[in-house]
């Protein structure tokens, strides 16, 4: 089934969620939205959930990440969504002014002087709405919402808050990544849930700690399988994230003993969506188990 012509001019992903979509999925979208009662996005969300079967790898149906994939869709003229029913989930109407952000204290310590340093999981609504806030108000590429599985966490001290790390779906085609795998295409598709994108790495201004960032890798790289396995019941293999070579030299992720495979090619970070001109990042690799290859490579997960 074809779409309208109305649509043509802009490209439909032939992937959404890690899953086959084009021209057929598209078509179902807009079937689930004429079906949808109560006529709202959440409504939506969960029909083509279990219209398109999108599952994580835990078996379980991505409601929230349908919504982040929908949104996109309704964002490139692919979709007509209804108006959100609240203002505040959607990136663009985030209101960080609103949020009320625990006090920051500078600090000039190295890291071993940081008494009480600790990773916090974020988990309720106000740590989310914390997070968020943080991120679109210090970091420079500002917040927008991560698709698919993904974990989040908020690192401070005794004397209050130093920073952010989020992590989410990986990068759905990056040449020198797959080559370092040795994946496959079809392999790709099945085992592409294995990696992870640190997606956003914030330490707030007035925190110059030596060490820190190296340190919160580290303890994220401990956490990270056993959170995802609680929460989506798998355990990721891989780490990977992309640093704007022009901008930073990566060093955290040197010295947390990630490795650089090579660039990008400027095109944006999902190979469906390239747009020409976006800066070039170094891709850096972090292996969480040693037979990372061998589960990447299995055509059987």
């Amino acid at each position: 089934m074809k779409v309208q012509n109305e649509y043509k001019a802009v490209r439909i992903p032939e992937q959404l969620l890690g899953k086959p979509f084009g021209d057929e999925g598209l078509a179902a979208v807009f079937e689930e939205i004429r079906a949808a009662k109560p006529f709202n996005r959440a409504e939506i969300a969960r029909r083509v959930c279990k219209r398109l079967d999108w599952k994580s790898p835990g078996n379980k149906y991505q409601f929230m990440s349908a919504r982040v994939g929908l949104l996109r869709l309704h964002r490139a003229g692919l979709i007509k969504l209804p108006p959100p029913i609240r203002r505040n989930g959607n990136g663009r109407n985030l209101r960080p002014s609103t949020v009320s952000i625990p006090a920051i204290h500078s600090t000039n310590l190295p890291v071993q002087k940081l008494r009480g340093l600790t990773l916090q999981r974020v988990k309720t609504a106000q740590q989310s709405a914390v997070y968020n806030a943080l991120i679109d108000r210090y970091h420079y590429l500002g917040y927008s919402p991560m698709a698919g599985a993904q974990v989040r966490y908020l690192f401070k001290w005794e004397q209050g808050l130093l920073g952010a790390i989020g992590f989410g779906a990986s990068a759905w085609k990056i040449a020198p990544r797959d080559l370092y795998i040795g994946w496959k295409p079809l392999v790709r598709e099945k085992n592409l849930h294995l990696i992870v994108n640190n997606a956003r790495f914030l330490i707030l201004p007035g925190v110059h700690s030596a060490n820190l960032a190296s340190k919160i890798l580290a303890m994220c790289t401990k956490r990270i399988p056993d959170d995802f396995l609680n929460q989506y019941g798998y355990n990721p293999v891989l780490l990977e994230t992309f640093v704007e070579r022009d901008r930073f030299r990566g060093g955290c992720y040197r010295a947390a003993n990630w490795q650089c495979v090579g660039q990008t090619q400027g095109r944006g970070k999902k190979h469906k969506y390239k747009t020409p001109g976006i800066a070039v990042k170094d891709i850096w690799l972090y292996p969480l188990r040693r037979d990372f290859r061998r589960a990447l490579m299995s055509e059987g997960c």
